[in-house]
């Protein structure tokens, strides 16, 4: 044996002892767990279906078109229930998930539940995707919004997540909420509350807190937070779960970039305009204009020191 071997053996060894000493970190001998993979993809022919003809390798046709919807749509169903099921494993729902019957029943009603709301989101996506042409100069098409701007493909992935999170399916929501802040930069917790005709410009840094509650007609520009103020803890020093912590924005709100909006307790009212860069901490009144004092700009001439 080489001195290599030896040293693999024993960096073996320590880390088969790590994963013994940190159970709640390895999943070993789990017989069903999620791929984080496989579930973007099954994102991907979800948007697929709601966007036809958009995305994909098939040209779609009038003549095609029920029997690849079908045909894909059976696909999805399998697949979605079966990481469903996983999930569901993963979050310990059901145990031991290899014999439960029950937990694979339930995943199938969950992936036929989503799958019946394609219609509704559908129409809930065509109404975001006008609010981002009607909201930004520079958009040409509808077309456009739908292939180019992140912040209306992280717009899509809340939305399909958003309704897992109200059939209660457990991680798969977090999966795809993490992979679209991923792509985009655009952190949206699937468990806020987001109303029609949302359009997120630019996208990147923009974080949307779980019991964020925003109205319809809203727009939000790059770097804006709508985040909690704290959180109240436990005898135990734990962040308590399930309380209001985030703002809620009403109806035909607009928020600039880089403004922080913070507290459950706080709320934006109907038609307010947040600028750049401010910090809100106490609810705002209806029809209201928030705006940081504009600094002063210096301008002076450069020095150029003599060289000899």
């Amino acid at each position: 044996m080489t001195s290599r071997d030896h040293n693999l053996d024993s960096l073996t060894d320590g880390l088969l002892a790590s994963y013994q000493r940190g159970p709640q970190t390895q999943r070993i001998g789990h017989a069903f767990l999620p791929s984080r993979d496989r579930i973007v993809e099954i994102f991907h022919d979800i948007r697929r279906l709601l966007f036809p003809g958009f995305f994909g390798k098939t040209r779609l046709s009038e003549q095609n078109a029920r029997f690849e919807t079908g045909s894909l749509l059976s696909r999805v169903y399998d697949d979605l229930a079966e990481q469903i099921r996983y999930c569901m494993c993963a979050h310990g729902l059901c145990n031991p998930c290899h014999d439960s019957d029950k937990c694979a029943r339930q995943a199938r009603t969950m992936a036929g539940g989503l799958l019946s709301r394609l219609g509704m989101l559908r129409d809930m996506l065509a109404l975001d995707a006008q609010a981002a042409y009607d909201g930004d100069p520079a958009a040409k098409s509808l077309d456009e919004i739908i292939y180019c701007y992140p912040g209306f493909y992280a717009v899509t992935v809340y939305r399909v997540a958003h309704e897992m999170v109200k059939m209660q399916v457990p991680l798969m929501p977090r999966i795809l909420g993490e992979h679209a802040h991923s792509v985009t930069g655009a952190d949206i917790h699937p468990g806020a509350e987001i109303g029609r005709s949302f359009f997120i410009d630019h996208a990147t840094g923009v974080v949307i807190g779980e019991t964020t509650t925003i109205g319809n007609n809203v727009k939000i520009y790059q770097g804006v937070t709508l985040g909690a103020l704290s959180f109240p803890k436990d005898e135990r020093g734990r962040a308590i779960k399930g309380l209001k912590r985030h703002p809620t924005i009403e109806d035909d709100v607009t928020v600039y970039a880089n403004a922080t909006i913070l507290g459950g307790q706080t709320v934006i009212g109907k038609g307010v305009t947040v600028g750049g860069n401010t910090f809100v901490t106490e609810s705002i009144t209806a029809d209201s204009l928030v705006a940081q004092e504009t600094p002063r700009l210096e301008v002076r001439k450069k020095t150029h020191k003599r060289t000899t």
